[in-house]
């Protein structure tokens, strides 16, 4: 007996997402929830008003995990419209300094623009002043098991 192909049977595509408005922005926020990423690996290129980051995150969205240990894959997360940015608590360029993003947020300044925040663990953040929402996150490698195999735990 043969049985037919589920939707959790195929290939996983690497994600490629846009985000717009702040409802968009959610969507990525809590895919990015727990990436990590080495402080070395954030750029901002001003003149092209771009903000980016190499960073590892955990496959939240995976339909496998039942299957396998959980995953993380390496994505880019660019912001477009940034006009300034500003940071606390983060030494920019050390290599040996492993970041943790924990959320992605919008405080409207004038429309469309504001301050988009890196929420870091740790009491650290990220704001860009923003024109507009523009962000995009894109998978660039393929998934692999995480090294602890185990997602990340949060305080109750």
């Amino acid at each position: 007996m043969t049985q037919d192909a589920r939707f959790e049977d195929g290939a996983e595509a690497p994600l490629n997402l846009g985000a717009m408005d702040v409802d968009d922005l959610k969507v990525i926020s809590s895919l990015v929830q727990d990436a990590v990423f080495p402080a070395s690996e954030m750029r901002w290129e001003r003149k092209a008003g771009r903000f980016a980051l190499l960073l590892n995150r955990v496959r939240w969205e995976d339909g496998g995990k039942n299957r396998h240990a959980p995953e993380r894959v390496q994505s880019v997360l660019m912001f477009k419209t940034v006009q300034g940015v500003a940071s606390q608590d983060v030494p920019k360029g050390d290599a040996d300094t492993i970041l943790s993003l924990l959320s992605l947020d919008f405080d409207e300044t004038t429309a469309p623009s504001g301050h988009l925040t890196l929420t870091l663990a740790g009491d650290g953040a990220i704001r860009l002043n923003v024109e507009a929402i523009e962000v995009t996150l894109k998978d660039v490698t393929r998934p692999y098991v995480a090294p602890s195999k185990k997602l990340p735990q949060h305080p109750e």
